[in-house]
């Protein structure tokens, strides 16, 4: 199992791993696992599962475990693993949380609930607490659910209010609510970002960490795009964010879980299909997607994938 990192050591770029599903759409342990090999070789700072990217919404509890535990198996201590929890209410937030207490999790990503009801702050603050009570691993709320979107002052309370809640993932396009985050939060809270057409931004802001579909398409480059805005080579910084941005252009689509398996495949990797009804990416999706990567890419590096 995997060292279990402190908070102030969950940082740096933190790929949320896609899930390879065979054509019957089962969990391919083996080509995940060689993801989350392929990752670590990148030289990135941790794992994320069972994410967005990841298709969380669409795993079953044992599934979720399943992966947790593959992840944790391929990385030892070579940085904090993080499981996502994608729920519709606080007891099956639960039974996911308490599903991978025991497998060397060093926080959970955990969403708000999410199909049609918005909840009240005070209930949301209860929601969260409840979970860290039931498991005992820190939180990192994953602010992405638009119709439940949680304000800073609300996500600085709970940080404040919930002792295991010790960060957020903060994932609106909206570049002031992460600079709000950034100016007000405590001492020992970690931002996170994952606004993919905005990492340079971010992570110029000061950003602890980056958790984003990027990270996992390009794990390399935005390696290169941390460590150069860490360094004042904003010059560089800056051509990175403009490759990585017309990448996610032509990943970003209704279908986008496709798109990035897409760009995965591209770089060697299996990733097998997503669960329907989510389409495949079309011809000219992938071809605006090759073209990207072909840019970012060394020569030469990328898979011959029809």
């Amino acid at each position: 199992m995997p060292k279990i990192y402190a908070p102030a050591d969950i940082q740096g770029i933190l790929p949320p791993l896609a899930t390879p599903l065979t054509y019957d759409e089962q969990i391919d342990e083996n080509a995940f696992r060689r993801m989350a090999r392929f990752m670590l070789e990148q030289g990135v700072d941790g794992l994320v599962v069972g994410g967005s990217s990841g298709e969380g919404f669409n795993l079953e509890t044992d599934e979720l475990r399943r992966i947790t535990m593959a992840a944790a198996e391929e990385m030892g201590d070579r940085g904090p693993l993080i499981s996502g929890v994608i729920a519709n209410s606080t007891r099956s937030a639960i039974l996911k949380a308490k599903a991978v207490m025991d497998l060397g999790v060093s926080a959970l990503q955990v969403t708000p609930v999410h199909y049609i009801y918005k909840t009240d702050d005070d209930s949301m603050i209860h929601h969260f607490r409840e979970i860290h009570e039931a498991c005992g691993i820190p939180i990192i709320v994953y602010n992405v659910v638009p119709w439940n979107y949680l304000s800073p002052a609300l996500i600085l309370r709970m940080m404040k209010e919930v002792p295991g809640v010790i960060g957020v993932k903060q994932s609106s396009g909206d570049l002031k609510s992460f600079a709000d985050l950034m100016l007000n939060h405590a001492p020992g809270n970690r931002i996170f970002a994952a606004v993919d057409s905005l990492l340079y931004p971010c992570v110029s802001l000061g950003a602890h960490g980056l958790i984003s579909m990027l990270t996992s398409a390009a794990p390399r480059q935005c390696i290169e795009l941390w460590e150069s805005v860490k360094r004042g080579d904003h010059e560089r910084a800056l051509e990175l964010h403009r490759k990585l941005l017309r990448l996610w252009n032509a990943i970003y689509a209704d279908n986008r879980l496709s798109t990035f398996k897409y760009a995965l495949s591209l770089q060697g990797l299996d990733v097998g299909v997503v669960r329907r009804p989510t389409l495949p990416a079309t011809p000219a999706q992938q071809a605006a997607i090759r073209a990207a990567m072909e840019d970012l890419v060394p020569r030469g590096e990328l898979a011959k994938v029809a």
